[in-house]
């Protein structure tokens, strides 16, 4: 029989009313505007900010030929009518766009999305004795939509014209056997809400979302071939979460996606299990769930040290501390949270500790070999402990896993179950479930908090005989605490390895790719 999360930890119910601190569903949250990561590859800024500018009351029109393109169309600005030699400056309206979220010692709270506007400097010119001017250059590789365009002179926008941005669409490589890569890539994303994202079909079924908040709209994305053989569609378009299917009737008809047929050439059996893990980057935000559990006594002299500072259930890292009192027991122990989101409404989740080792300082050093606890994923603490007190402590983050093949039959019967199974899943609204696609269509998600990190998805196998693809991919759960202008929640983040809010706080959230076979 299998245990409960309690259990595995060791735990009784009892225990845990009795000797831990039981937290509500907030009511409110405090939003923190995430500073994005350095992502690699994310074009800068078309130019430098530019100054603040006054609107002219008689202001003239500069001529934009032509009115729109992709990024890196050739542009002729021209205007007429301004002062003689003046020296001006033509400025490009663009955005800032990044994640909000609000990290607390207990969780993390997805809150939505921020925009700021402003405008940068695309070029210098001066005006000939008849006041006109004319440049000629490309066109930015910026957010898709409308970008405003002024001629500056003196702190005053004499004059403007404009320019759209269009979406193009880029499918690298167009045809190999099942289970291939297929890199995606959608230019042209806008900075508002509407533009900010797109959705991604595979033969009318709906793959998941796009977004480019911090890849300033440009999302770059992979999937996998499915079958049958034969040629596929692939479509983008823009959405919030699901493809809004009238857009030319829309208040944003620029909007518009594209189509690229992928050819599936051959079924050569399923690949084996792989992750897939987001951009390595430094994160910008300090904040470590439970490292606030309990308190730390600053005075104590004691440093410790991790061999590892993330890992997989079940893996072994070296913890070492000096300072120590020299005789002194030494308890490692490891902080996490039991608890569950389903109906929250009053008591939900409570901190724990599970013991890890125990030793004597010996000459005021102790060394350890430890083990990732089998429990939920995400960042934990590993708290050393002398006499009672807690006089050191140093994060660990908990990575999400495949266990053993991932699929509980490789080979499966047309309609038969079968489960995926996976570790690691944590309890934040940015890691507490994953969304699952089969053959490119989401079937549903999984949650993690309730089973201790533990998650046995259960499927059906549909299809022609031959190999079927399962994607895991993350996704931003927003049903408890659920909280107003959450867009993008609850689907598959199909551009979860450069534009997921939980990068920025350290957090590994991979695409998880594994396979079946299905025989009559």
């Amino acid at each position: 029989m299998q245990k409960g999360p309690l259990a595995r930890l060791g735990l009784t119910l009892v225990g845990v009313l009795a000797g831990a601190m039981l937290l509500a569903a907030p009511a409110s949250a405090s939003p923190t505007t995430l500073a994005p990561p350095a992502i690699p590859g994310v074009s800068p800024l078309p130019g430098p900010v530019a100054t603040a500018a006054t609107p002219s009351p008689t202001m003239g029109l500069l001529d934009v030929t032509p009115e729109q393109g992709v990024a890196g169309t050739p542009l002729t600005i021209s205007g007429s009518h301004l002062p003689a030699g003046a020296s001006v400056e033509l400025t490009w309206s663009t955005a800032d766009v990044t994640w909000v979220v609000d990290p607390e010692p207990d969780t993390v709270n997805y809150l939505g999305r921020s925009a700021r506007d402003f405008a940068v400097v695309l070029d210098r010119v001066t005006t000939s004795t008849s006041g006109s001017f004319a440049v000629k250059l490309p066109a930015p590789d910026d957010w898709g939509g409308i970008h405003d365009i002024y001629a500056v002179i003196g702190g005053v926008e004499d004059a403007h014209g404009g320019f759209v941005l269009t979406r193009s669409v880029a499918v690298s490589p167009t045809s190999g056997p099942i289970g291939t890569p297929i890199t995606i890539t959608y230019s042209g994303l806008g900075s508002q809400l509407y533009p900010g994202g797109g959705s991604l079909l595979w033969d009318n079924h709906y793959v998941g979302e796009l977004m480019a908040n911090w890849t300033r709209g440009t999302a770059r994305v992979t999937i996998r071939a499915a079958g049958p053989v034969g040629p596929h569609l692939i479509e983008v378009g823009d959405a919030i979460s699901f493809l809004y299917l009238n857009l030319p009737q829309s208040p944003l008809p620029f909007a518009n996606g594209a189509t690229a047929t992928f050819t599936t050439t051959a079924d050569d059996g399923p690949p084996p299990p792989s992750i897939d893990w987001p951009a390595s980057v430094t994160p910008t935000v300090s904040a470590r769930t439970t490292l606030q559990a309990s308190g730390l006594s600053t005075a104590s002299g004691v440093s410790a040290a991790l061999s590892s500072t993330s890992g997989r259930v079940g893996q072994r890292f070296g913890l070492t501390a000096t300072g120590l009192d020299s005789g002194a027991r030494v308890d490692a122990e490891w902080s996490t949270v039991v608890g569950s989101r389903v109906d929250c409404n009053s008591v939900c989740w409570s901190f724990v500790t599970v013991p890890l080792a125990s030793a004597t300082a010996t000459r005021g050093s102790v060394t350890l070999r430890l083990a990732v606890p089998d429990g939920l994923g995400g960042w934990h603490v590993v708290q050393l402990s002398e006499g009672g007190k807690v006089v050191a402590q140093v994060p660990f983050y908990v990575q999400e896993s495949i266990v053993g093949r991932g699929v509980s039959a490789v080979v499966v019967k047309q309609g038969q179950p079968f489960t995926v199974h996976l570790k690691g899943v944590g309890w934040t609204q940015l890691d507490n479930t994953v969304a699952v696609d089969y053959d490119n269509s989401y079937v549903g998600y999984g949650c993690g908090f309730n089973s201790n990190g533990d998650v046995l998805l259960r499927l059906h196998a549909t299809g022609d005989p031959g190999t079927h693809i399962i994607d895991i991919y993350p996704m931003l759960y927003t049903a408890s605490p659920s909280f107003a202008n959450t867009p993008y929640g609850m689907v598959p983040i199909l551009s979860y390895a450069e534009d997921d809010p939980a990068l920025a706080l350290g957090y590994e959230l991979p695409a998880m790719r594994l396979a079946i076979t299905v025989v009559k």
